[in-house]
């Protein structure tokens, strides 16, 4: 089939940075793989759709970025000068970004994908159930600008009760999210795909292991690119064995980011994100008697006394305390590593300054006197 960039997702955002970069002989790609060392790169070819290039990043891009999460990542449109190596020149502006904070103690953000339309989040009904860990993904999806969809999979190994009330349990959550019962063996409830699949819209799929993820991409694609184990018959969960972020192209039409299983969501947001996840909470809290009531022990507390009413859910109150600790606590992580940047900044400043004075010292000592 002969695609174009269109098909891959450029847009007349994307055109309109590259404008420059062009004018410079460079091309625009997009990046499908990230090899640790090196990148997949998707460029378009005239005579055959797209070729796809291994490329390399460049020393200015990499020292540019001040975090992890500026560098490029898979979904990134780039600036590629061709030749005898591919090199990345620029990143272009992502429009959408679907990031977490990174496993473990660190306070990087972790780009999970890059200008994303629409996020797929694959759950079922069974094991793998939980509202509190539906009500992050929502949190970051917002955050990302990315299309919310759910699929409560695996149907056919629950009672239709069961799957029903986990879907409304998870549409209950968030009121811009479309959520579906699915059963990607038996084909039942995919029929949204096709609405998220169109030309040049990119969707990534995630999930915990075992939800049929695999499954899920395997059907899209009309093949077995992904190997899937045979299902636990305790769990209900076959293993997943996706292990990197790779971009794939459909024919037709969409593009595809499949992802390894996730273990843990941990937040990357910010407050007014999570005030718009959790409305209900705050309307309640503008009636507590203190201001900065802290919601645990203060006097006069109203969301205290909803959840002893039985107005508000408890598990949804724990969640929304969790969620506020965690964000606060990434907020003083981001601050206390702005610092050390702004330190190494100073030095290096420092540094070159000195090294110039030093070298004009040098010039001129070695300056023929008249």
């Amino acid at each position: 089939m002969n695609f174009s960039l269109v098909d891959l997702g450029w847009n007349e955002f994307f055109e309109r940075q590259f404008a420059p970069f062009r004018q410079q002989g460079w091309r625009p790609a997009r990046l499908i793989r990230d090899n640790k060392i090196s990148y997949g790169a998707l460029l378009e070819d005239g005579a055959n759709g797209f070729d796809e290039f291994e490329v390399v990043l460049s020393g200015k891009v990499y020292h540019d970025a001040q975090t992890d999460a500026e560098l490029p990542a898979v979904g990134d449109w780039v600036a590629l000068e061709v030749g005898s190596e591919n090199v990345i020149r620029a990143r272009l502006q992502r429009q959408t970004c679907f990031s977490r904070k990174a496993a473990g103690e660190s306070a990087e953000e972790q780009v999970i994908a890059a200008n994303v339309s629409t996020v797929i989040v694959v759950t079922d009904a069974g094991p793998d159930f939980s509202p509190r860990r539906m009500e992050r993904y929502f949190t970051l999806i917002a955050r990302s600008g990315a299309k919310a969809v759910v699929l409560v999979n695996k149907a056919d190994l629950y009672p239709d009760a069961q799957n029903q009330e986990a879907a409304g349990t998870i549409r209950a959550l968030s009121a811009d999210a479309e959520v579906h019962v699915t059963s990607v063996k038996k084909r039942k409830g995919l029929k949204v795909l096709k609405d998220c699949l169109k030309r040049g819209q990119t969707v990534a799929v995630i999930g915990s292991s075992g939800v049929g993820k695999s499954a899920l991409v395997n059907l899209l694609l009309g093949d077995d690119w992904q190997w899937v184990d045979e299902v636990n018959e305790v769990t209900g969960k076959g293993r997943h064995t996706t292990t990197a972020r790779e971009l794939l192209v459909l024919e037709k039409g969409g593009i595809l980011i499949d992802n390894p299983g996730i273990k843990e969501v941990q937040m990357w947001t910010d407050e007014t994100t999570l005030r718009e996840r959790f409305a209900d909470i705050d309307a309640i809290a503008l009636q507590c008697r203190f201001h900065n009531c802290k919601h645990v022990r203060d006097a006069g507390c109203a969301i205290r006394a909803a959840v002893e009413a039985g107005t508000l859910d408890t598990a949804r109150y724990d969640g929304y305390l969790k969620l506020e600790d965690e964000i606060a606590k990434l907020r003083k992580q981001r601050k206390k590593r702005q610092m050390t940047v702004e330190r190494r900044n100073k030095r290096d400043h420092k540094i070159k300054a000195r090294n110039r004075v030093d070298r004009e010292d040098i010039e001129r000592d070695l300056k023929p006197r008249a």
